[in-house]
């Protein structure tokens, strides 16, 4: 696969709907101007907000600016893209697999198929295979292992990390959790975070998933002082560089820390796996986190080991495959493959959110 193809005269658009996906998305902006593409951002719902936008991006607001720019391929970091939009449909996910739940399948909602691409650009080896087994299955798409385009900052440290303390000697944690009542440690570990930030023995960092209730929002913004900062922001990256140790629970944000190579302790995860340092009594963290902090060398293989599967890609360039890959699509024929499912209902409905009923 050539790396370096050029996208002169082509088009991609992005289509979002959670402020997440700019983070995602903009390492492969990058490679698209950077060979003489163009780039336009879509942004569907009321989780998304154009406030993110930079002065130097392009928003298309109406489906009919869609069609009359039509782009050569339409990415999306979520779970559908309407079929109506011209071009190839590229899946980049939104997140790592994460079992919060599981199809009648027995798959991993990760896994789910809407019948909205052409190619899913998957992130590693233990994803990979189950979709190409799908794709075999459905016929209607490909399938290419990529890495994730939202990986590649994290492994191109920026010297300009404003989270970063040089001059504090302390551990720096950081406290992350989903938004879900059921699998938040937010309610349930907020006292033991409270005496953390008073103790003063290590700085933390807590950010949290952007659906987190607002109430839970609060309270931790109000723990704020020279030991805790809570931190709104659309892009996680500099605050995964500028820790030591993680304090989690079952968000997909903890996969992403642990390919830096750094322990992650869990709370209550709903697959405790080997490479995680998992706890279900509140009183046993701090010791976990602690333990977390020597990188015990048996647990630091375990995480070597899941990494290879996870996301084996510490290039940066993950961008430049998916952009490789969706080029390569661009140009074939795809005659090997059936058309996609009409699916209906979905059509209707995205069609009723977007408020457009033409062809």
């Amino acid at each position: 696969m050539d790396l370096n193809q050029s996208t002169q005269g082509k088009r991609y658009l992005f289509f979002i709907t959670q402020n997440y996906s700019y983070a995602i998305l903009r390492p492969l902006q990058s490679e698209i101007l950077l060979r003489g593409g163009e780039v336009a951002w879509f942004l569907m719902g009321e989780q998304v907000s154009a406030h993110y936008l930079r002065a130097n991006e392009t928003q298309l607001k109406q489906v009919s600016q869609v069609k009359a720019w039509q782009p050569d391929a339409c990415f999306a970091p979520g779970n559908v893209l309407p079929n109506f939009f011209p071009g190839k449909k590229i899946a980049l996910f939104h997140g790592f697999n994460v079992t919060k739940r599981v199809q009648k399948n027995g798959l991993s909602t990760h896994f789910k198929i809407r019948g909205c691409f052409d190619l899913y650009c998957t992130q590693g080896p233990n994803t990979t295979k189950t979709f190409q087994q799908l794709a075999n299955e459905h016929g209607y798409f490909k399938v290419q292992e990529t890495g994730w385009s939202a990986m590649d900052p994290l492994f191109k440290p920026s010297k300009d990390n404003p989270y970063l303390a040089e001059q504090d000697p302390r551990p720096t944690l950081l406290v992350c959790s989903t938004f879900s009542h059921r699998l938040s440690l937010a309610p349930r570990l907020y006292q033991q975070i409270k005496d953390y930030s008073q103790s003063g023995k290590w700085r933390i960092l807590v950010q949290f998933h952007p659906k987190m209730a607002k109430e839970i929002v609060s309270q931790y913004q109000e723990l704020q002082n020279d030991n805790l900062t809570f931190v709104e922001t659309d892009n996680v990256i500099p605050l995964l560089q500028a820790a030591d140790v993680m304090l989690c629970d079952t968000s997909s944000v903890l996969l992403m820390f642990l390919l830096q190579r750094k322990p992650v302790v869990t709370f209550r995860n709903q697959d405790p796996q080997p490479h995680l340092l998992n706890i279900t009594k509140a009183d046993k963290v701090e010791a976990a986190i602690e333990q977390a902090l020597t990188r015990p060398a048996e647990l630091m293989k375990k995480i070597e080991d899941y990494c290879q599967e996870l996301h084996p890609y510490q290039d940066g360039l993950s961008s430049q495959r998916v952009l490789a890959a969706t080029n390569q699509l661009i140009g074939a024929d795809n005659t090997e493959l059936k058309s996609k499912p009409l699916n209906l209902m979905r059509e209707l409905k995205i069609r009723k959110k977007l408020g457009y009923w033409g062809w």
